[in-house]
């Protein structure tokens, strides 16, 4: 007999987490997800440590960083029975006016595992069917990964993924992403991968230090240089390559007020600064600058599933570093891994696997 389904739930913020069994039952054009592994990402510390409202009531499972192998499906999904996939952070409904309109983005019928629906912080999830992301297991082996590991495609790759696209970096461009520790490391990975030159801004010396080995042409540390230095060193970089010295494309990742202060600051003529990372932080500034340097500000919630596979393919491809980013610890120490993300103990994007 199987071992009954479980998953880990909270309750109310900062309230330690609480393993409960259910039965997966899929309805029509859903799947249940026998769970691989479920990244922690910077959104779960915001409702479990800042009282970020989620949508759905708790008690609730967060985690929406899944991948893992379909083991049931509801009527018109069966299709998707035994696959290895990778379950969309945010899955739109594909009917409402925003998606037939092109902007996925912004349905407001979407579902995303640990905030409308139970998440993956499970041994099963059940989720739409629409938006899965195959994997091709063959390839994911031949790259040394396991499924485990590419759950974080989910959200801290396929994110920045789509802020690189939409903001337009391609070869020749200088791009500069504030916070490399998870979503903005893989930010500056796409940035490379498309063929910009990456300036990369972070307080933390060692992910500094990993980001320099992984695709940075410059890292800075803005514990150590004031907003002027930094734009200072940028500039020199940019003319030292050979690159424009307008029209830098700017990723703000680290989820910070001082992080977005720091990337305001840097707008140059007709820069785009693409704000990628969340707080609840409030910050003052000077609006009129987007103005002035006629610039552009974009927002960026989560990814389309249509632009997961080309995500995915950078990492079973070897354009993306992902192993040496991330790992893995078993789920039934989620409490204490929150804890240690936390409070930073953790350096790597953490992996939670039943």
């Amino acid at each position: 007999m199987a071992a009954a389904a479980y998953r880990w739930l909270m309750a109310a913020p900062k309230a330690p987490m609480v393993r409960e069994t259910f039965e997966p039952s899929p309805q029509p054009g859903e799947v249940v997800v026998e769970v691989a592994g479920c990244g922690v990402c910077h959104t779960d510390l915001g409702y479990y440590y800042d009282g970020v409202r989620t949508n759905h009531a708790l008690p609730l499972a967060l985690g929406h960083e899944v991948s893992g192998r379909v083991s049931a499906a509801g009527a018109g999904a069966e299709r998707w029975i035994g696959q290895a996939v990778i379950v969309p952070a945010v899955i739109p409904c594909d009917e409402c006016g925003p998606c037939k309109r092109g902007r996925p983005n912004i349905c407001r019928n979407q579902k995303m595992p640990g905030n409308d629906i139970h998440g993956g912080f499970a041994s099963h999830i059940v989720a739409p069917s629409r938006g899965l992301c195959k994997v091709d297991e063959a390839r994911l082996a031949k790259a040394g990964l396991t499924l485990a590991e590419v759950s974080v495609v989910a959200d801290a790759l396929t994110t920045p993924y789509q802020a690189v696209t939409r903001a337009g970096v391609a070869p020749g461009s200088l791009a500069v992403v504030v916070g490399v520790g998870g979503v903005g490391g893989y930010c500056v990975q796409v940035a490379r991968a498309s063929g910009a030159t990456v300036a990369a801004i972070d307080v933390d010396a060692e992910k500094l230090a990993a980001i320099a080995q992984a695709g940075a042409a410059l890292t800075l540390n803005a514990r150590e240089l004031d907003g002027k230095a930094l734009k200072g060193a940028i500039s020199a970089l940019a003319k030292e390559q050979g690159l424009p010295a307008t029209e830098w494309f700017i990723f703000e990742c680290s989820g910070t007020a001082a992080g977005q202060q720091t990337a305001y600051g840097l707008l140059v003529h007709g820069a785009t600064l693409s704000v990628v990372g969340f707080t609840m932080d409030k910050v003052e500034i000077r609006l009129s600058n987007l103005m002035a340097f006629d610039a552009r500000a974009i927002g960026n919630w989560g990814c389309p599933p249509e632009l997961y596979p080309a995500a995915l393919d950078l990492v079973l491809d070897g354009k993306i570093a992902l192993k040496p980013f991330v790992e893995t610890r078993p789920l039934a120490e989620i409490n204490d891994v929150f804890e240690a993300v936390h409070h930073r103990d953790i350096k790597r994007r953490a992996i939670l696997v039943p």
